[in-house]
């Protein structure tokens, strides 16, 4: 990530649930499967969370990878986050990382510290203080 700020918009109108996101010049649709009222039309909120993680580490390992000219062709990353009704005090993520290519044990095990480094997992992994108001 850089140090220019990080900003999205969303919006969302009448619609059940399908949620208009906007970043960057970019757009997605978020959305809730029909089963809970919305047309499935994007990623849940929580997958998009997901989606974020996963991406951030599949990137971050690359840049590392290709620094280092590690010969490493693929990175398949595999996300699960707990169930609402399980998030108390503590949310568990859980993330299985596969790598294809020509790599020791040593350059595996480097890359799998690596993916800790990635700029999403120390947001996930710090404390998070979110700021609301309304604007007029």
């Amino acid at each position: 990530m850089s140090n220019t700020q990080i900003t999205a918009v969303t919006e969302l109108d009448r619609s059940h649930y399908k949620t208009k996101v906007y970043s960057g010049g970019h757009f997605i649709y978020s959305d809730e499967p029909e089963a809970m009222g919305g047309t499935d039309e994007g990623m849940s909120p929580a997958a998009l969370l997901l989606a974020s993680l996963g991406s951030c580490t599949a990137i971050t390992i690359r840049m590392y990878a290709d620094r280092k000219q590690y010969n490493l062709d693929t990175i398949k990353i595999d996300l699960a986050i707990c169930s609402e009704d399980q998030m108390d005090k503590s949310t568990i993520i859980t993330r299985t990382i596969e790598f294809t290519g020509q790599l020791s044990e040593e350059e595996k095990a480097r890359l799998m510290q690596i993916a800790d480094k990635c700029p999403i997992h120390k947001i996930l992994s710090n404390p998070i203080k979110i700021e609301t108001s309304a604007k007029n």
